[in-house]
């Protein structure tokens, strides 16, 4: 159930991005660091957006949940794709999270159509920035 969900949150997300004219140019960027779920372009500016879809619970709101760890491992990430992709070397680059959560008594339900579903979506900008103690290379 808990990929599903990601999936679908994921999904749910690109959908946000592309309704508000951002172009998605990648999902599931992988490098040897880790993962970013979607790195969109909005005019000059260039995305790195983490996803968290979960079950509201005591242990805080999704977007209480990304670690020091996490961020860093998502920076590394940027810097490959960008090291990859020179052409956005001088794009303003964003660090954001888009939250989605769901109640905890209806997502133990999750059916195929989870839009049915009662849930709040919150997109933080900038969540965290380039701090030079969150990465070495």
């Amino acid at each position: 159930m808990t990929k599903k969900l990601g999936d679908w949150g994921e999904e749910k997300a690109v959908n946000v991005l592309k309704q508000g004219g951002y172009q998605v140019l990648a999902q599931n960027y992988f490098s040897r660091y880790g993962e970013i779920d979607i790195i969109a372009l909005y005019e000059q500016s260039l995305l790195f957006i983490e996803v968290k879809t979960r079950s509201k619970t005591g242990y805080g709101s999704a977007n209480e949940v990304i670690s020091k760890s996490k961020q860093s491992k998502i920076i590394k990430t940027a810097l490959c794709f960008l090291e990859n992709n020179p052409q956005y070397s001088d794009f303003a680059c964003q660090f954001d999270v888009i939250c989605i959560d769901f109640y905890q008594d209806v997502a133990k339900k999750v059916q195929q159509d989870m839009s049915k579903l009662i849930y709040d979506l919150e997109w933080v900008e900038n969540a965290f920035t380039l701090d030079q103690e969150l990465f070495t290379l």
